[in-house]
């Protein structure tokens, strides 16, 4: 009886995993459609770094006198050069759709790579300027979004707030934005991973301890992106009523 539920418990496992490898290469045909439609260079740029890595596998070879053992490693390096093609420029139009929009830095924030502890909104008002805690290896990083006028007083109340607990903590803050002094959406990763890095994992535990009492302040923002061409009036309306 239990050797049968374990083989049924198997198959339910490789049906189910099945099932997700499908739905994954689903969701990358649909992506793979969008792009092509909105990026015209897609298909160009990636056929040419098929045919160019793949060439220059083969002239090694060639070189060395086994051209045709290597033709197949080089169309294979040329397929893994079109993929990581495709997947930035995918990223790029993300970010670009992305840009500009309330609540776009949290998103972002989301979907940072790296041991990064984030918390949004740690601090916002009713015009969905906000302010987003993270924490990692340079310390302390305070990420706003919004007005520039209005988030330079969000980020030197919080900046205060988080130094009564952290003490010599280095504290960091970022304006996502275009202006002077501002880092763009899509530089927001690698402008956290130039950071230097002050604090070891063990200290970032800590750190998150410490800070995990302070509540948030203000009105509550996006999740992610608002849709362009939403009402400002009515999502600071929902806001109030919160």
């Amino acid at each position: 009886m239990a050797g049968k539920q374990d083989k049924e418990a198997a198959k339910a496992a490789k049906q189910a995993k099945r099932a997700e490898k499908k739905a994954k290469r689903g969701q990358i045909f649909q992506a793979f459609k969008m792009q092509r439609k909105e990026d015209k260079a897609l298909i160009p740029w990636m056929v040419g770094a098929v045919l160019v890595v793949t060439g220059v596998v083969f002239g090694i070879g060639y070189l060395l006198g086994i051209q045709w053992a290597l033709l197949p490693i080089g169309i294979m390096l040329g397929l893994l050069a079109a993929v990581i093609i495709f997947g930035r420029r995918v990223q790029k139009t993300v970010y670009a759709k992305a840009d500009g929009q309330p609540g776009a830095a949290a998103w972002a924030l989301d979907n940072l790579r790296g041991r990064w502890r984030v918390t949004q909104t740690v601090a916002a008002t009713t015009q969905l300027d906000a302010v987003h805690r993270v924490l990692g290896g340079p310390g302390v990083v305070l990420v706003a979004e919004g007005a520039p006028h209005r988030v330079k007083g969000l980020l030197a109340q919080e900046k205060k707030r988080v130094s009564r607990l952290v003490g010599e903590t280095p504290i960091y803050d970022v304006q996502i934005g275009h202006e002077e002094g501002q880092v763009p959406l899509r530089k927001l990763q690698s402008h956290l991973m130039k950071l230097p890095r002050n604090l070891k994992p063990k200290q970032v535990d800590a750190l998150e301890a410490k800070l995990a009492a302070l509540g948030n302040r203000g009105a509550a923002t996006p999740k992610g992106p608002m849709p362009q061409g939403a009402k400002m009036r009515n999502m600071q309306r929902t806001i109030r009523r919160r």
